[in-house]
């Protein structure tokens, strides 16, 4: 893992909720996201393309069953950026929780 690092992109909160979404899983399809996220699919593709263009996940569409699918997953550079997002919020975190000195 990489060192903290606090990125205001990845902070915007519905991306920080998409990018935890998508950490532990490989492919999630879009409607899963939407509806965890309790989301519109406009606001949702808007934080995908976002995040896209920003290479941090990647989408692939396809047919599966007869139906359109379309399915995300972090790149490796998504997934470093997000661990040390999340490390940079755990050290904010300790530190306020540190005893104030007197």
């Amino acid at each position: 893992m990489t060192g903290a690092h606090f990125d205001e992109f990845i902070h915007v909160p519905a991306r920080l909720s998409l990018l935890a979404l998508l950490a532990p899983a490989e492919w999630v399809e879009f409607r899963v996201l939407r509806d965890r996220l309790e989301t519109s699919d406009s606001a949702l593709s808007k934080q995908i393309s976002a995040l896209h263009d920003a290479g941090y996940v990647d989408v692939r569409k396809e047919r599966l069953h007869g139906r359109r699918s379309t399915r995300v997953h972090l790149t490796p550079h998504g997934r470093a950026a997000f661990q040390a997002h999340a490390l940079a919020l755990e050290q904010i975190v300790a530190a306020a929780r540190t005893e104030p000195e007197h």
